[in-house]
C-alpha cells in the first residue's frame, strides 16, 4: 500500500517528459508551415522577416519542450530511484521483522 502511494502521480511525470518534446516538435513543424506560408504568399516580395518570425517560433518551440522533456526525465528518474531505496528499505525491514516473528521463543 505504501509503494502505490508513493508512485501515485510518477505515471503523469513520466508522460509529461515523453509528451513534451514531441509538443515542441509540433510547434516546430507549425513554425516552418508558417514560414513557407508567409514565403508562398510574398510572391517576389520576399522579406526575410517573413521567413524569421516562422523560423523564431519553431526553435522557440524546439526549445521548449526539450528543456521540459530533459527536465522532466531527470526528474522522474530521481524520484524512481528514491521510489526503489524505499521499496528495497522497507522489504529489508519487513524481512527482519519475519524473521524476528520465526524465532523460536
Amino acid at each position: 500500500m505504501e509503494v502505490s502511494s508513493l508512485e501515485k502521480n510518477v505515471p503523469l511525470l513520466a508522460t509529461i517528459a515523453a509528451v513534451s518534446p514531441m509538443i515542441g516538435f509540433l510547434g516546430t513543424v507549425l513554425g516552418m508551415v508558417k514560414a513557407f506560408y508567409n514565403m508562398s504568399m510574398a510572391g517576389n516580395n520576399l522579406d526575410i522577416t517573413m521567413l524569421s518570425e516562422g523560423i523564431y517560433q519553431a526553435m522557440i518551440t524546439t526549445v521548449g519542450g526539450l528543456i521540459v522533456g530533459i527536465v522532466g526525465y531527470i526528474f522522474y528518474n530521481i524520484i524512481v530511484a528514491r521510489i526503489e531505496r524505499v521499496v528495497s528499505l522497507l522489504e529489508a525491514r519487513s524481512t527482519e521483522f519475519m524473521d524476528v516473528l520465526d524465532e523460536p521463543a
